[in-house]
């Protein structure tokens, strides 16, 4: 009569290729989740700069009363800030990652440049466009 079943070192080999597999799927998986997040914050920056033009073209004036960044209504990773200058010609908006994005941040300004100000704790910043990876605009 024949013995049917594993052994122990196929059942070893099985677990250790799993694991390999695990070991390269989930780094890969939470660097994509990271940065499907980081769009959170240049979707809301971009809207914004967008919103403060139309004031400007408005009042001649980005005005004190629209520097207010709204972020989603739920599950946002960012703080989002701005402050305008004294003459009212010119703002800066700002996203600063916590959780997941801690060490990511993106700013805009009434003349639309946009910046990196933090990476994911990277050095070389700041950057004069919004990174999503690497250090490459």
């Amino acid at each position: 009569m024949e013995a049917r079943g594993f052994t122990l070192i196929e059942l070893l080999i099985a677990v250790a290729i799993a694991a390999i597999l695990a070991a390269v799927a989930i780094p890969s998986y939470a660097d994509y989740v990271r940065r499907s997040r980081l769009t959170e914050a240049m979707d809301v920056l971009s809207n914004f700069a967008t919103r403060m033009e139309v004031a400007y073209n408005n009042n001649g004036n980005y005005g004190v009363g629209s520097c207010a960044v709204t972020p989603p209504s739920a599950g946002t990773s960012f703080g989002f800030g701005c402050t305008l200058d004294a003459s009212g010609q010119n703002f800066t908006a700002s996203a600063t990652g916590s959780g997941p994005v801690a060490g990511y941040a993106y700013s805009v300004d009434g003349g639309g440049n946009r910046a990196t100000t933090a990476f994911g704790g990277q050095g070389g910043m700041p950057r004069g466009c919004w990174l999503l990876r690497g250090t490459e605009c």
